[in-house]
């Protein structure tokens, strides 16, 4: 196995495993409180991802990234397959630790709330693991608001590791790339759960689906999983990488 593959591997699995867990506690059992302490905790994993990762793989963990390296800078396209293949087995793994670990406060959630899984009001738990906005939310402005928020991550990580920008927060590069996260899911979360990932929900949604909750993770919000959460952060992360270049003038 290259180490690149290993490295997107693990650093994907870190990262969607910190993040779910949060999201698991927070729903089952109130350990958390607010968005902030989500969004943190998501930022610090990835935080973590990178610093433990960037060497080998240069810590990609999103697709919609991996995209936006390819088609923005020297990123070698012949990768991109094993670059998804690698970020969706992690995601996959890191969702079944996390069934593993908390489906026994799941269930009882579930019952204590009369709600079977695999029935539509068994979102409220399916969203441990995929993404899904309320119905307060258009699908339009679900697909602007993932593609807004994508956008800004591609360019804080363009703009970040850009050489020419003298002003880069170089070794911490991976704290600001974090922080930069914790920022965007706070202000997007209560819109679309703020994925501006696509092997980060749909690797964890497949395996709800496969958990029991049957049809509910493709049907709730329609084809927004594809168009919302699969197509927008792709599209966002390109131009965000194009604003990157066009600011640093990135060779």
């Amino acid at each position: 196995m290259p180490k690149w593959f290993a490295s997107e591997v693990i650093g994907t699995f870190i990262m969607v495993f910190l993040g779910l867990g949060i999201v698991a506690g927070s729903v089952t059992t109130d350990a958390s409180e607010g968005i902030f302490q989500i969004a943190a905790v998501w930022g610090l994993g990835l935080a973590c991802a990178i610093y433990l990762t960037t060497h080998h793989s240069g810590a990609h963990f999103n697709p919609a990234i991996t995209l936006a390296f390819a088609f923005q800078a020297d990123f070698p396209k012949r990768r991109i397959p094993g670059y998804f293949a690698a970020q969706l087995l992690g995601a996959f793994i890191a969702a079944s630790a996390v069934f593993f670990l908390f489906e026994s406060q799941i269930s009882a959630f579930e019952e204590s709330r009369h709600i079977t899984r695999g029935d539509a009001a068994s979102v409220a738990t399916a969203r441990i693991f995929g993404e899904y906005y309320p119905e307060s939310v258009s699908h339009i402005n679900a697909i602007c608001a993932e593609f807004l928020g994508t956008l800004l991550l591609a360019l804080v990580i363009f703009g970040f590791t850009a050489k020419e920008n003298k002003s880069g927060p170089e070794p911490m590069t991976p704290i600001a790339i974090g922080m930069a996260l914790t920022t965007l899911i706070c202000v997007f979360a209560p819109l679309t759960q703020a994925g501006f990932n696509p092997a980060r929900d749909l690797a964890p949604r497949f395996f709800s689906a496969i958990a029991g909750w049957g049809t509910v993770p493709f049907s709730h919000n329609g084809i927004g999983w594809l168009t919302v959460y699969v197509l927008a952060p792709c599209g966002g992360a390109l131009t965000g990488a194009w604003i990157g270049n066009f600011l640093f003038s990135r060779k």
